[in-house]
């Protein structure tokens, strides 16, 4: 199949082919002709399928074919990075046929806030927002939705996480009854079903396959007490190789306090958190997409929405506590068919958690030795640890942010599994 398939609009596949675009991916083969035939939508699928563009294709060319131009479709993201990616893809997309989209997103300035009304005031067909800056505009009056055709929820299942449910229902009694709905998911909750049984009339269900890392990444794994990992992390940094990495750690707390830290090997290091400005995350992921910046640290905020190839290396500092974070923070690496080594560190108080991650992929990851410098790591027992949480409520184990210790790891790709 090729995109010719779906009888797009001529200038709409001129801004699809100058943006590289080649061949349909599975979730795109699926969903394009659905949302083209207006039907609703419930689609299962995980970043880096190609769901933005599965959505955007169809709208877009809606909105060509339309009688009159009106504000036509509403995207609901959880995540600025997203909002903003989203309103990039529009823009290439776009670029041949005269599509206008603005990304409405909190954490900006008086005149950023100020020029988005304007927008909005001059007629726009898109708007791409998150939940909390699209309320206090709808709040205030500033947006008409009596001629939307098209609502879009992308991440729907992170959005619920975040508490934004009741945000999202109070937002769809402001648009008209008869739309297009459309949701994309991760993963599919009782939740989110829940929510699609009451936002969505008759949707049809696209399932693709999710859970499964993408076949280029190398997956490994240390375990290691906590007062191991800054010597390990600093002796994996040092292999030129990776050229391109992130870092995944638990709190915003640790990823500033890792920063401070990696800055002593590394003046390419900055983290990346919800203190900033969002001129600063702007400035910080124009760095990072443009190879001036070596290592970007981060929680579960960049797991998704982030769309950077070329990516070496993922090392989760802290193991995620949900097994569909870990898939969706190593994809970030091995996009586009490329390759990308993704390392975890499992600490006592992770090994269940891990445990559960091997447990959906189907599949162990190798346990690597530790560098003979850093001592012993603790026993990767998973079980055991299982219970011992159970018994005591809580992690057990050595405690602290730091630790001393000197290796001549070079963090290559294998290594010797551990016993």
């Amino acid at each position: 199949m090729t995109f010719d398939d779906f009888k797009l609009d001529d200038s709409l596949m001129e801004g699809l082919y100058s943006m590289g675009y080649k061949q349909p991916t599975p979730i795109q083969q699926q969903a394009i002709p659905v949302i083209l035939d207006n039907k609703d939508l419930i689609a299962c699928a995980q970043t880096g399928t190609g769901k933005t563009a599965a959505y955007l294709l169809p709208i877009i060319n809606h909105i060509l074919h339309a009688p009159t131009r009106h504000l036509n479709t509403l995207i609901i993201a959880p995540t600025r990075e997203l909002v903003l990616q989203i309103d990039q893809q529009i823009d290439g997309m776009g670029y041949f046929c005269s599509v206008g989209s603005i990304a409405i997103y909190g954490g900006n300035d008086g005149i950023a806030w100020s020029n988005q009304k304007h927008a909005l005031e001059e007629g726009v067909d898109i708007i791409c927002a998150t939940p909390g800056r699209l309320m206090a505009l709808l709040q205030s009056g500033d947006i008409n939705f009596e001629h939307l055709q098209h609502l879009v929820l992308d991440e729907a299942d992170r959005m619920l996480d975040m508490g934004f449910f009741d945000d999202i229902k109070t937002i769809i009694n402001y648009l008209p009854k008869k739309r297009q709905t459309i949701m994309f998911s991760a993963t599919m909750p009782p939740k989110i079903r829940m929510l699609a049984n009451q936002i969505a009339n008759q949707p049809e269900q696209i399932n693709i396959a999710i859970s499964k890392p993408a076949a280029g990444i190398v997956q490994q794994a240390y375990v290691v007490y906590d007062n191991q990992k800054q010597a390990l992390i600093k002796e994996i940094l040092k292999n030129p190789d990776f050229q391109s990495v992130i870092i995944f750690s638990s709190t915003k707390d640790n990823v500033k306090l890792l920063e401070k830290e990696l800055r002593l090997i590394d003046g390419s290091v900055k983290a990346f958190h919800s203190d900033l400005e969002q001129a600063e995350r702007e400035e910080i992921m124009r760095e990072f997409k443009g190879r001036r910046l070596r290592i970007l640290i981060g929680t579960d905020i960049l797991s998704r929405g982030i769309d950077v190839e070329g990516i070496s290396l993922v090392v989760n500092y802290d193991a995620p506590g949900d097994p569909e974070d870990y898939i969706h923070r190593i994809g970030r690496t091995a996009r586009a068919s490329k390759a990308g080594v993704a390392i975890t560190f499992i600490n006592q108080r992770d090994q269940g958690k891990f445990s559960r991650i091997e447990d959906l992929m189907g599949i162990e990851v190798p346990k690597i030795a530790l560098p003979a410098e850093l001592g012993e790591g603790p026993k990767y027992d998973p079980e055991a640890n299982k219970r011992e949480f159970k018994k005591t409520g809580g992690g057990h184990g050595k405690k602290s942010f730091g630790g001393k210790g000197k290796s001549n790891f070079k963090g290559k790709p294998g290594g010797k599994p551990r016993r």
